[in-house]
């Protein structure tokens, strides 16, 4: 079974879903160990699920194939590799920017299902 580009480009925007639900939890159950930094963990966390509805939100609704949604997606994996790019980058942070430069080519390989020509 061949996956085309336009299947792995939904299929990566979901993996980056659940990668990004897990990485909350994570943050919320570092309050139990550090409870000094309980506001920051909380930040952390709201800003991933956050972005992780995003993220849910663009998978689901790349079916529809239109060019707001085409737009709105690159919207949102500059949203997540630009930031990242510009702070200290570690392996998770490396990680995640790969992820997301992953979805980013495959969605820009599947174009032609957006914007005919």
């Amino acid at each position: 079974m061949k996956l085309s580009a336009f299947q792995l480009t939904r299929y990566f925007f979901l993996f980056t879903f659940v990668v990004l639900v897990v990485l909350g939890i994570g943050s919320l159950l570092r309050i139990r160990a550090n409870p000094d930094h309980m506001v920051l963990y909380i930040f952390y966390a709201i800003i991933m699920f956050g972005d992780a509805v995003a993220m849910l939100f663009c998978g689901l609704l790349l079916n529809k194939r239109t060019k707001l949604i085409f737009f709105l997606s690159i919207i949102v994996l500059a949203g997540n590799i630009l930031p990242t790019i510009f702070d200290q980058l570690g392996l998770a942070d490396l990680l995640f920017v790969l992820l997301n430069l992953i979805t980013l080519a495959f969605l820009l390989i599947a174009r032609k299902e957006f914007l005919p020509a």
